[in-house]
């Protein structure tokens, strides 16, 4: 029996977690895959996989200070960088890159 998408990218999500010893934080992948979403149609196709990657970082910065809760942290950088690309506008005068 072939495995559907959200079946792989449950198992995927499980394996990096388990690798990196993260086997009780909870991943919104969903979440994850909108914002991948936002930033690809909003800013140019490789912001996505840059933009997921700079948010998590971020949240784990921020939950390792202590300051929040892992998935506190992870909610206000997905946040942070939704609000970002999608109001990001590559066409503006100013934008970088120009």
């Amino acid at each position: 029996m072939v495995k559907s998408q959200d079946e792989t990218l449950e198992e995927w999500c499980r394996s990096l977690l388990q690798a990196y010893e993260l086997e009780d934080v909870q991943v919104d992948i969903n979440a994850i895959l909108s914002l991948a979403g936002v930033a690809a149609h909003s800013v140019v196709r490789p912001a996505a996989p840059l933009t997921t990657f700079i948010a998590g970082f971020a949240a784990g910065l921020a939950s390792n200070s202590g300051g929040s809760t892992d998935a506190a942290a992870m909610e206000k950088a997905l946040s942070v960088a939704r609000t970002l690309a999608a109001d990001y506008d590559a066409e503006a005068p100013g934008a970088p890159g120009e």
